[in-house]
């Protein structure tokens, strides 16, 4: 199929796609795949130049493939090798803005499958006895951080693998530098590249169309001499065609700044016509009497900002950091100027608990964002700046100055969560990465992302915490306090007491203080306890001096411990509230003795550790439950889940003392924690609290995943909009 083949479409008389205008010739070979003719490619990569027309084209052959969709499209009028069989629709991940994680786990729950870890959504997608088509629109627009190279990692992680699985038939738009990877790593027979730019593909009679339909006042063009008379809008639209080389992004632009401010325009000067993006942006300049650079330094900011699009009231200071200079004035009377290359988004506020200060603002629930009409018209605004990281960095530092006295609590959302990608792109991110207030309340996949995007070699030590930490915040979709929490235990298990200290100081409600913790691997099980403080005293006298301490049950020959017999191991008594501890193995012989208050350990006669008594426990203020990746405390008053706790590692055993001291021993260590909780009244002594059956922890062990991908036709092929709806979805750490 080649550019022919547009021309003898035309000529049996059928019509062109309603929503495409033409490319006749790809719209074939996408039915052939979705027809799964012999001979047709498994895989087809859609690629061609930014603004050439990719996602257009996807998004009308999606009309045609969605079965309720394409009953509004006169399929009988369309040249029959372009349509599609009416088959069920197929599977359309939306990964504009999301991690390769986040897709790969989007498609295993759409699908249903019961991986566990990414291998095994492989796998299990090669073991369906029905082929199962996936069209990934958009690559290029994956992952929260432009700087990160999400659409690489994209391709190397997920579509690849799609691909060389034989029972998945995939099509993706990508840039052509992916193309030709994914291309690469399959046999010749089962892929083929369709470049809309190339010669065999391009559709420069379906550009004219394109940009004769644009000035049509059908389509809301004005009337101008140019619009209204049909041979002098064909005049035009060929050769705006002509001088744009292919590029529908040109003509589009060019149309909309002709509707912006026609005068002065002379359609039969042909130096008057843009042949790339940036001859539009200079082109518009000039007619409107300004300085290029002037509309190039508007627009800047919004060229480097990252997410949906940059908050209305941060484009001035940004524009006036970029210029060096005040730019209000230009900004308050240039939006004539720069209206045809942007456009208002109305976007949600993530409401959770980002700004928890005591001085958070109160946001709308609803912002106005701005941001400019196609990703390629940002990277010519960025390519054409004299020092493009210089910008950035001017940039990144105004977006710091913005934090309200450093208090990220206070900070404005895109702030505190894209603040990191800016850095990134400026060079800049290891320096930021020391401050715990950021930590908590930045968006943590966005966070995640950047860092993950640094050599490890260049991050600090709070960084290295913060990334080892990171599935955790990511998977369980935590609120800023908890996160806090989570962070403040990683900190003390790194050695990093002051940053786990600041965290304590941000004016969150922090559900529990980490009092210690030790590295030591292979403890089977805990047993709080206490010694008496000297031999006169009376062990078996309340209170009477004890010192609190916790017996760690150890393979023997652990440094430091005491070779016990079986019989004399004080065993975890767990009540019927703590939920079941794992059985001591055999080989654990060994003991060792912990001040349960403080770091240090304590060298302790076995024979004299007193367990809590059962009064003791009664009249405990909280319980302890345990789920197969969680351990949640509950006021045994009420019912209620007071906290919750989550692990990167697995739970070994876990005991929470009468003073409300956690105790938890996992595959990498054993930590204290200190429930800061208000405690409730205390139960009577002799009341059996039993643990609540529908308490539902305050971190889940794993957030709700998306139920379904859609499979919407045109430009909203959206996997899943819910998943776009949330700061925090499932990241795809499923460990």
């Amino acid at each position: 199929m080649s550019a022919s083949g547009e021309a003898a479409g035309a000529g049996a008389g059928y019509a062109p796609h309603p929503y495409i205008g033409g490319r006749s010739a790809a719209l074939r070979a996408l039915a052939a795949w979705r027809m799964r003719w012999p001979g047709a490619p498994r895989v087809v990569a859609l690629t061609g130049n930014p603004g050439s027309g990719r996602s257009r084209v996807v998004a009308g052959f999606l009309m045609l493939c969605d079965p309720e969709y394409r009953k509004q499209l006169p399929v009988d009028d369309l040249d029959p090798a372009t349509v599609p069989p009416d088959l069920p629709a197929p599977v359309v991940p939306d990964v504009r803005g999301l991690t390769s994680a986040q897709v790969l786990w989007l498609l295993a729950d759409h699908l249903e499958l019961a991986a566990g870890r990414a291998t095994d959504v492989f796998a299990e997608l090669g073991a369906r006895e029905e082929p199962l088509a996936i069209v990934v629109p958009d690559v290029d627009r994956a992952g929260p951080v432009r700087a990160a190279g999400e659409p690489a990692r994209l391709v190397r992680e997920v579509l690849a693998p799609l691909a060389a699985t034989p029972t998945v038939h995939l099509l993706a738009d990508v840039p052509r530098e992916l193309a030709a990877e994914l291309a690469g790593a399959l046999p010749s027979g089962q892929v083929q590249v369709i470049d809309l730019d190339a010669p065999e593909w391009a559709d420069p009679e379906g550009l004219v169309l394109h940009a004769e339909t644009a000035l049509a006042p059908e389509a809301g063009a004005p009337d101008l001499p140019y619009t209204t008379d049909p041979a002098a809008r064909r005049e035009l639209a060929e050769a705006l065609a002509r001088r744009a080389g292919g590029s529908r992004l040109t003509v589009q632009l060019a149309v909309q700044s002709l509707f912006a401010h026609s005068e002065g325009f002379d359609p039969e000067d042909e130096a008057q016509l843009p042949a790339t993006v940036g001859d539009v942006l200079d082109l518009h300049a000039r007619r409107l009497g300004a300085d290029p650079q002037t509309l190039r330094q508007m627009l800047a900011p919004l060229a480097f900002a990252e997410g949906d699009g940059l908050p209305v009231e941060l484009w001035r200071p940004l524009a006036d950091a970029v210029a060096g200079r005040d730019m209000g004035r230009v900004l308050a009377d240039g939006m004539l100027l720069a209206a045809p290359f942007v456009e208002p988004v109305e976007a949600p506020v993530d409401e959770d608990d980002e700004a928890s200060g005591p001085e958070a603002p109160a946001e709308p629930a609803v912002r106005t964002l701005v941001r400019l009409t196609h990703p390629a018209l940002a990277a010519e605004i960025r390519s054409g700046l004299p020092d493009p990281r210089d910008t950035q960095t001017k940039i990144a530092m105004a977006l710091l100055e913005a934090v309200p006295q450093q208090d990220w609590s206070r900070a404005d959302h895109y702030v505190r969560d894209h603040l990191a990608g800016h850095t990134l792109d400026a060079g800049l991110l290891p320096q930021l990465l020391v401050d715990p207030g950021l930590f908590t309340h930045a968006d943590p996949i966005a966070l995640r992302t950047a860092i993950e995007a640094v050599p490890l070699d260049q991050l600090g030590a709070p960084a290295r915490t913060y990334l080892r930490t990171a599935p955790l915040l990511t998977r369980s979709g935590a609120p800023a306090d908890m996160r806090a929490a989570l962070l403040e235990t990683a900190f003390v298990e790194d050695d990093l007491q002051p940053y786990a200290e600041a965290l304590h100081g941000l004016g969150l409600d922090l559900p529990w203080r980490t009092l210690w913790s030790v590295p030591l691997a292979g403890v089977a099980s805990v047993a709080a306890g206490s010694l008496p403080a000297a031999e006169e005293a009376d062990p078996a006298a309340p209170g009477a001096g004890r010192r609190p301490v916790v017996a760690l049950v150890v393979p023997a020959g652990t440094p430091g411990s005491r070779a016990v017999p079986a019989a004399d191991r004080p065993e975890s008594e767990a009540s019927a509230d703590q939920g079941p501890s794992p059985a001591q193995p055999s080989t654990a012989t060994a003991l060792l003795f912990h001040d349960l208050l403080s770091p240090g350990y304590v060298e302790a006669d076995p024979a004299q550790v007193l367990r809590p008594s059962d009064e003791e426990r009664a009249a405990a203020p909280y319980g302890l439950s345990r789920g197969s990746d969680y351990l949640r405390v509950w006021d045994r008053a009420s019912g209620d889940v007071v906290t919750a706790l989550i692990s990167d590692s697995p739970f070994r055993d876990a005991e929470l003392t009468p003073e409300g001291v956690l105790v938890v021993a996992t595959e990498r260590g054993v930590t204290a924690r200190q429930i800061l909780a208000p405690a409730p009244a205390p139960a009577p002594a002799t009341a059996t609290a039993e643990a609540p059956e529908v308490a539902a922890p305050t971190v889940p062990a794993q957030a709700a995943a998306p139920t379904q991908a859609a499979t919407a036709p045109a430009g909203t092929t959206s996997a899943d909009a819910a998943a776009h709806g949330r700061s925090h979805g499932p990241e795809g750490d499923h460990s």
